[in-house]
């Protein structure tokens, strides 16, 4: 049996649910912008390299400022999926970035597949990528849903912790692809979209079909066998 610690997508989710779980968390952003650029003048210290909840926002927009790379190359033993990650989602885009160079992702793979809707990936049951994850740290990413994108067929967003997380912060180690055709747009408003599928959505289209088991993993693993920035 697998034992995982996996930040879902609440597949339960409708468009008329609860509106009183739908926190503003636009507090969010712009004003964590702010409040990080006047206390970017703290250098983090070696001590501080372990990301955590009180470190991770000042880190990430220096890294977005000195890492500008903006397109990566996934390969599965299926193909290779090109992504462009979306500029003016600065901590999402950085997040990417410092784990794709941190190889991360590499033989991490897609765990929870679901026909005409989502490939889920960025996690595995093997203790290194659980190693990787306590090497780099501890964080939650803040919702960044502001800027009109939809979750069209090939975008690429952020599951958030589904266990008391009401800002419904993000997982900053998985993600998961639209697969669906006509887009997932009742998850528009909870989940962070950071990018877009520009090549290879023919192997989206293959991996969703896959056969799974009961809790959506497929029966014979998909490895995200490397991720690479193009540009």
């Amino acid at each position: 049996m697998r034992i995982l610690l996996i930040f879902v997508l609440n597949l339960s989710l409708i468009s008329c649910q609860d509106k009183k779980t739908r926190v503003n968390t636009n507090e969010g952003i712009e004003n964590i912008v702010k409040s990080v650029q006047n206390n970017s003048t703290q250098e983090l210290t070696k001590a501080d390299l372990l990301l955590t909840e009180k470190n991770i926002m000042n880190f990430l927009l220096d890294y977005d400022k000195k890492n500008k790379e903006n397109t990566v190359r996934l390969t599965t033993d299926y193909g290779t999926i090109d992504i462009l990650l979306f500029e003016d989602i600065k901590f999402h885009r950085a997040n990417f970035i410092m784990l794709t160079k941190k190889k991360y992702f590499d033989n991490t793979q897609f765990y929870r597949v679901i026909s005409n809707f989502v490939i889920q990936g960025g996690n595995s049951d093997d203790r290194i990528t659980l190693k990787k994850r306590q090497a780099i740290g501890k964080y939650l990413l803040p919702n960044d849903q502001d800027k009109g994108y939809k979750h069209d067929r090939g975008m690429i967003s952020m599951p958030s912790k589904n266990i008391e997380n009401p800002y419904k912060k993000a997982s900053p180690f998985e993600f998961f692809i639209v697969q669906q055709q006509q887009g997932a747009h009742h998850l528009d408003g909870d989940y962070t979209i950071f990018g877009k599928v520009i090549r290879g959505m023919d192997v989206v289209d293959t991996i969703a079909i896959v056969p799974t088991d009961e809790s959506d993993w497929p029966l014979q693993n998909i490895f995200i066998r490397e991720i690479k920035i193009l540009k």
